[in-house]
C-alpha cells in the first residue's frame, strides 16, 4: 500500500465516528482527553495514570454499550454477537484502564506497567480504534498498518507542535 492509500484509510479512521451521533458522545471526550494530555507532562505519574484509566473505561463501555440486551428479568451483556477481535481488544482496554485507574488512584504502578501513564500513545489509538470497536468499519490489515504507521508521525505533531503551551503553563 502507498502512502496515498494509507493516507486516505487514515482520513477514513479519523472521519467516520463524526458521521455517526451516536459514536459522537464517545469519541468527542476522548478528543477533549488528548487535547488535556498534550498540556500535561509527558513523564508517566498517578494523573496521567488516571486520565489513561478513564479513556480506556470510556471507551470500552461505549464499545460495549450495544451488547446491553434488557428483558423483563433485568439487563445482561450478549457477549456471543460480538465478534472475537472486537471482544478481545475491549477486554484488553478495559482490563487496562482498571489497572491504570487504580494505579493512579494508588498513586504506584504495578511492576512494569508504568507505560500506562503514558496517555498520548494511548488515546491515539484509542480513538483510532474507535470505528473498528464499534463496528462502523471492519478490521482490515489496511486499516492496522495504517494506525500503526501514522503513530509516531502524529505524536511528534502533537510533541512538538504543542510544546509551547505545554511550556507556558
Amino acid at each position: 500500500m502507498n502512502f496515498t492509500g494509507l493516507w486516505d484509510v487514515f482520513v477514513e479512521l479519523v472521519a467516520t465516528p463524526f458521521r455517526q451521533m451516536e459514536l459522537i458522545w464517545g469519541i468527542v471526550p476522548l478528543y477533549f482527553a488528548l487535547g488535556l494530555n498534550e498540556l500535561t507532562s509527558s513523564k508517566a505519574n498517578h494523573r496521567t495514570a488516571l486520565q489513561t484509566g478513564f479513556s480506556f473505561i470510556w471507551a470500552g463501555a461505549h464499545w460495549l454499550h450495544p451488547y446491553f440486551r434488557t428483558s423483563s428479568t433485568g439487563a445482561r451483556l450478549d457477549l456471543d454477537a460480538m465478534l472475537p477481535i472486537n471482544l478481545l481488544v475491549t477486554g484488553t482496554v478495559m482490563g487496562l484502564g482498571i489497572v491504570a485507574l487504580a494505579s493512579g488512584l494508588r498513586r504506584k504502578f504495578p511492576k512494569h506497567m508504568s507505560f500506562l501513564g503514558h496517555t498520548r500513545f494511548a488515546n491515539y489509538f484509542t480513538i483510532m480504534l474507535y470505528p473498528l470497536q464499534a463496528q462502523c468499519l471492519t478490521w482490515t490489515w489496511d486499516r492496522v498498518i495504517a494506525i500503526a504507521s501514522f503513530a509516531l508521525p502524529v505524536w511528534l505533531v502533537l510533541h512538538f507542535g504543542l510544546m509551547p503551551l505545554r511550556e507556558h503553563r
